[in-house]
């Protein structure tokens, strides 16, 4: 079955009770529509796509209709339900729309198969099958239905589907999500993590072998130096990264829409502000490399300032998380220099009153050069390492 109702309604219908602000998140996912075969077993049953995206993690306490918990204080147990995971545009009920690197969904359930039909202009997603990492699913902008596993011993599983590349290449449109067997609740949710970045972030030319240029083939934000420690640490991942951005100068001085004018888009390339109802618990911001691109750097006096105003609204939409400063990808004495510059920015933020703010360089001498001078897989995975150690060491993750 295609989207037939907003998540509030269905989550009405499941719950016999809906939040009192029609605006708000659901309290909990909707429930799943299955067939049957014909011996009797689970049958095919497509899942709403009306399912689990932001709000508490299945693993939180969640609140009755009068805001208290359970008797006995538990959670109750989780809905059978989509994972969704990134800024999902669902604003049109038919349809589960994603721009950003790395947006996907986790679907976990009792059965032998399942196909994913979508319009996706992203052309290439990251596919996980049980743990493993399967060949990656290649996609038309049309809408085609395509198989993500089959013919699987009968039981539990767990199919995961990522984009590998960024926003400018196109919209991922869901369309439907199809089963052999039954729905499950998806996997609890205990850490959320977010990435801001440009195109190292992004995971761009990662895959390729220099010379290369920017290619939705060698582009695997799977493989960054992010999602590595997401995945490390357990945490669930949400990118915000645009090759070429910055805080002020994008690559080569230009200055339309640095990263802060299009961070609070739901879509990458659209101007629909999203609504964070999806809170992380760390917040990593790795920008700068694109501002010192030329010879025409911003003053100190300007990026410090413009970098601390973006923080300041970071932790404005983000009242818990930590705001992780890391160093970006910068050599020599330009290097040194910028690190300063974001040691004052962190020191006036801790100054303004928010001490949850810290500076990592998580950055490696490069074992190798992906496209058009970016780090290769070997690179990210060094500095997803040293990422996790950080989050391991502030968090106690």
């Amino acid at each position: 079955m295609r989207i037939a109702q907003p998540i509030v309604a269905l989550a009405c219908l499941v719950l016999a009770a809906c939040p009192s602000d029609p605006d708000s998140p659901a309290d909990t996912d909707a429930t799943t529509t299955t067939g049957s075969s014909t011996d009797g077993g689970p049958g095919p049953s497509t899942t709403p796509m009306d399912s689990s995206s932001g709000g508490p993690s299945t693993g939180d306490t969640t609140e009755g209709a009068d805001g208290s918990e359970g008797s006995s204080g538990e959670p109750p147990p989780a809905e059978p339900a989509i994972q969704w995971v990134g800024r999902y545009d669902t604003s049109d009920p038919a349809v589960h729309r994603a721009g950003w690197s790395g947006a996907g969904f986790v679907v976990r359930f009792d059965g032998t198969g399942a196909r994913v039909t979508m319009s996706d202009a992203a052309r290439y997603h990251t596919l996980v099958v049980d743990g493993a990492v399967q060949p990656t699913v290649a996609t038309s902008a049309g809408e085609a239905t395509y198989v993500l596993a089959e013919g699987l011993p009968a039981g539990e599983h767990t199919i995961e589907l990522y984009r590998r590349t960024e926003g400018s290449f196109g919209p991922t449109v869901i369309h439907e999500v199809e089963l052999d067997g039954e729905l499950l609740p998806p996997p609890p949710v205990t850490r959320r993590m977010e990435v801001i970045g440009d195109s190292i972030s992004a995971g761009y030319g990662d895959e390729g072998i220099s010379p290369c240029s920017f290619s939705a083939e060698t582009e695997n934000h799977y493989l960054t130096y992010g999602a590595i420690a997401a995945r490390a640490v357990g945490a669930e991942l949400h990118t915000i990264a645009w090759s070429g951005k910055g805080v002020i100068y994008n690559y080569g001085d230009d200055v339309f829409e640095p990263m802060p004018e299009v961070y609070d888009r739901i879509m990458a390339s659209e101007a629909a502000p999203w609504d964070y109802s999806w809170q992380p618990d760390v917040v990593a911001i790795n920008l700068g490399t694109n501002d010192f691109s030329t010879d025409n750097d911003p003053s100190q006096e300007l990026f410090v300032s413009e970098y601390v105003a973006f923080l300041a609204h970071l932790r404005q939409v983000h009242p818990q998380a930590l705001l992780l400063v890391l160093a970006p990808s910068l050599f020599g004495a330009e290097a040194t220099m910028v690190e300063g510059y974001l040691m004052d920015v962190v020191a006036q933020r801790q100054a303004a009153g928010d001490p949850d703010v810290a500076f990592a360089d998580i950055n490696v001498v490069w074992l190798g050069s992906g496209c058009d001078g970016h780090p290769d897989l070997a690179t990210h995975a060094a500095m997803g390492d040293n990422l996790t150690v950080e989050l391991q060491s502030r968090l106690g993750w």
